[in-house]
């Protein structure tokens, strides 16, 4: 019930530690001052929950759902709801620091770097800002410190209580092959040129005029791929109109039913109109459904973790200016990456190599497989942080069994991730001594 009340944001923070804005005082796991005015609203384990970061977590809250245009519950239930997210915090940090897990101090150095980066600060502008702030530098390290401590704890626990059986990886292979054989993929170039919307009938035979051009350029037998490059209006007019290899299910019904009939290498006779404006198609390539085939995908990104100190909407914001950048030219994904992504990709310019479907958490593929190549994409969040994800290359190869049934078992694994961390979470809220406190009398 509380997980299907907050929003995925939410869910977030708690992966992260805790979220607030980078203006506000920084209240971390664990490590929480109790103020002048300020009481505990809790006690977990060792730790302790103040009435103070209750009430930066829920202006967090409130600011995050207004900017999703969420609906929240009624107060006195979203505080109930806030205040037990924080005692699940210091749940499994309690859990982190009993079971031994450290964050050495070269790490932390790099993690500390980091943040510096993100919010465009040398080492001594950042301990100026949180001087500023009132948050004493070691005080500051340690947060990170503990925000790393259950990042770290959570990936291990919840891995090693995912297990897969040979029966479940059989029976995703089969359903993987009954998809392939009931989704054939075609490889589909256009030329576009594009018709204004309201346009007047003058403006329609133009462009009318300027599409049959292209098609009798093409029809004389000059390159498909020249005269995209030289006339089409979208994006992929650089590789000349190639769209890259679909399921059908993701092309547009008027493409599909547009080629049909056509065999690799052809040409659509006459042109198609939509309200994009006038299309010519040529089918580049087609997949006959039910064949041990994947498209894999060389793709590289950028990854900025969100905290305490990089709230998760200037994670976004940032990432957004680096496409702006790279899109007009002024840096290159590459560069951008080297000097800002928090991965160990980071040395070879955010490269991923190549890869098959089910290698990556959900949302990260999802997006990455809606690009065209060479695309960018926008800012997008996973349970490791905020992503910048363009795709450089894609190609179709044949599967061997080994690698088909690690490919079924990565994705079952993605699959029962959030299920296994959920039921840990609730084991460790249950085994955690917890003393809810009043606030204490106004005289």
């Amino acid at each position: 019930m509380k997980q299907a009340l907050l929003s995925k944001a939410l869910a977030f923070t708690l992966c992260c530690g805790v979220v607030v804005s980078a203006s506000a005082q920084i209240a971390a796991p664990g490590r929480v001052p109790v103020r002048q005015a300020d009481h505990i609203a809790a006690i977990v384990n060792q730790e302790l929950v103040t009435a103070f970061e209750v009430e930066q977590r829920l202006a967090r809250v409130r600011e995050e759902a207004a900017n999703a245009r969420q609906t929240l519950p009624d107060e006195a239930e979203l505080r109930k709801q806030v205040l037990e997210l924080l005692i699940e915090e210091r749940a499994i940090l309690s859990f982190a620091r009993d079971s031994g897990v450290k964050i050495e101090d070269p790490e932390l150095d790099r993690a500390v770097a980091g943040v510096a980066a993100q919010n465009q600060l040398t080492m001594a502008q950042l301990r100026e800002r949180l001087r500023r702030e009132g948050l004493d530098y070691t005080r500051f390290r340690n947060n990170l410190r503990d925000q790393m401590m259950i990042e770290r704890v959570r990936e291990r626990e919840v891995q090693s209580r995912i297990k897969i059986s040979d029966a479940e990886i059989d029976a995703a292979i089969e359903r993987q092959r009954q998809q392939a054989a009931a989704q054939p993929e075609i490889d589909i170039a256009q030329v576009l040129v594009t018709v204004p919307e309201g346009a007047s009938d003058a403006v329609v035979a133009e462009r009318r005029a300027r599409a049959e051009a292209a098609m009798a350029r093409i029809k004389a037998g000059e390159p498909f791929a020249t005269v995209a490059r030289e006339v089409s209006e979208d994006a992929n007019r650089e590789r000349g109109g190639q769209i890259g290899l679909r399921p059908v299910a993701r092309l547009p019904d008027v493409f599909v039913t547009a080629v049909a009939n056509l065999k690799a290498g052809e040409v659509a006779p006459t042109l198609l109109r939509t309200g994009a404006g006038f299309h010519i198609l040529k089918v580049v390539d087609r997949k006959d459904g039910g064949a041990l085939q994947v498209t894999q995908t060389h793709a590289r990104h950028i990854l900025l973790r969100p905290s305490a100190q990089v709230p998760a909407e200037v994670a976004v914001r940032r990432l957004e200016e680096f496409r702006q950048q790279i899109e007009s030219g002024k840096a290159s994904f590459e560069a951008l990456a080297r000097a800002n992504s928090e991965d160990g990709s980071a040395p070879l310019g955010g490269d991923l190599g190549w890869t098959s479907p089910g290698s990556f958490v959900p949302e990260f593929e999802e997006a990455m497989n809606r690009l065209p190549l060479g695309g960018i994409s926008a800012p997008v969040t996973s349970r490791f942080g905020v992503h910048l994800i363009q795709v450089v290359e894609r190609r179709v190869v044949n599967v061997d069994p080994k690698q088909l049934r690690e490919q079924a078992r990565n994705a079952l694994r993605e699959q029962k991730f959030d299920d296994a961390y959920n039921e840990w979470v609730r084991e460790l809220r249950a085994r955690a001594y917890v003393e809810l406190r009043e606030a204490p009398q106004q005289p």
